[in-house]
């Protein structure tokens, strides 16, 4: 089964500095580049998903839009036309020539949004300080994790990444091949998830980062000797964005 994690292109958010969180920014003028330069090497790549899972939150989604939209008018190659399921109507349609039209699926999974920041949705380092200045001080001064008002848990955040992993082990098997349009704060959490890590690591994903991994779905749950056969668990590249030099 290959997974490939993928940071949403450039937001508006992003250029302005803003804890997005939940909230709607919508891709920049670059950010549209970004995804759409994502796009073309990944049909260079001939990286063709049998399924596609999205963030709902609205730069993940648009970020999914034109990877999607460069893929429904190219050709599907033959060697993975077995991959797609054609029976799931909410799916879709990849024109493929002289082929007949080809499918496959787009979900929306609230485990992939990023980080319910509470009160901060929205605002810059520097707005935080001006309406909040004694919380803001303590944050700045303590290395220990402080909660957020209103914001969701880093234990909640840690068990979505977790149920969201263990969703596609379920769901999936090994001829998928799976793209995960998310952010990066969350990202963190679904990469120390699915490598088995009981702490999550700080990551500095770029705007469209790939994160592939590929793994050996039947034999995921063995307890032998087997789980340290690095042929069936491959890091097959992290936080890569060669694309955007081109």
């Amino acid at each position: 089964m290959k997974l490939l994690f993928i940071r949403h292109a450039q937001s508006v958010g992003n250029i302005e500095r803003r804890m997005q969180g939940h909230g709607e920014f919508e891709l920049s003028a670059n950010g549209k580049i970004q995804a759409g330069k994502l796009a073309q090497r990944l049909l260079e790549e001939s990286w063709w998903p049998s399924a596609v899972y999205s963030s709902p939150l609205k730069r993940a989604v648009q970020t999914t839009e034109i990877l999607v939209n460069h893929f429904v008018t190219a050709p599907l190659p033959a060697a993975v036309s077995d991959l797609i399921d054609s029976e799931d109507t909410s799916q879709v349609s990849v024109a493929t020539g002289s082929q007949k039209p080809c499918t496959f699926k787009v979900s929306y999974a609230d485990e992939l949004a990023e980080f319910q920041n509470g009160v901060f949705q929205g605002l810059t380092w520097m707005e935080a300080k001006a309406r909040y200045p004694e919380f803001c001080r303590t944050l700045e001064t303590s290395p220990d994790w402080i909660q957020i008002p209103e914001a969701e848990s880093l234990q909640e955040a840690r068990d979505r990444a977790h149920q969201f992993i263990q969703k596609l082990l379920a769901q999936h098997q090994d001829s998928d091949q799976i793209w995960i349009v998310t952010h990066s704060w969350i990202l963190q959490h679904l990469i120390a998830e699915l490598m088995g890590c009981d702490r999550s690591w700080r990551l500095h994903a770029r705007n469209t980062a790939l994160f592939e991994f590929w793994l050996d779905r039947s034999r995921w749950h063995l307890q032998d000797q087997n789980r340290f056969n690095t042929d069936l668990w491959q890091v097959r590249r992290f936080n890569d964005c060669r694309h955007l030099a081109s």
